[in-house]
């Protein structure tokens, strides 16, 4: 499943900084707009999977899993 995500993004002296809007916690700072955006999506990926394993060692045995779309 492929899903979209908003970074906000913002030129402020040397530096780039961004957000991704639907994920609190996830943004980063980066010296050009194209290496900000390549650390946002690095950083969105690794955090939507350590949310992932988070939720599923907390559920324990004999959980369902149910796809949800928006």
């Amino acid at each position: 499943m492929k899903s979209e995500y908003t970074a906000v993004i913002k030129h402020t002296g040397n530096w780039w900084i961004g957000w991704i809007e639907e994920v609190p916690g996830v943004n980063c700072q980066e010296r050009s707009r194209e290496k900000l955006i390549d650390t946002l999506r690095i950083t969105l990926r690794e955090a939507i999977e350590l949310n992932r394993q988070d939720a599923l060692a907390s559920a324990g045995p004999g959980f369902q899993e149910e796809k949800i779309a928006l």
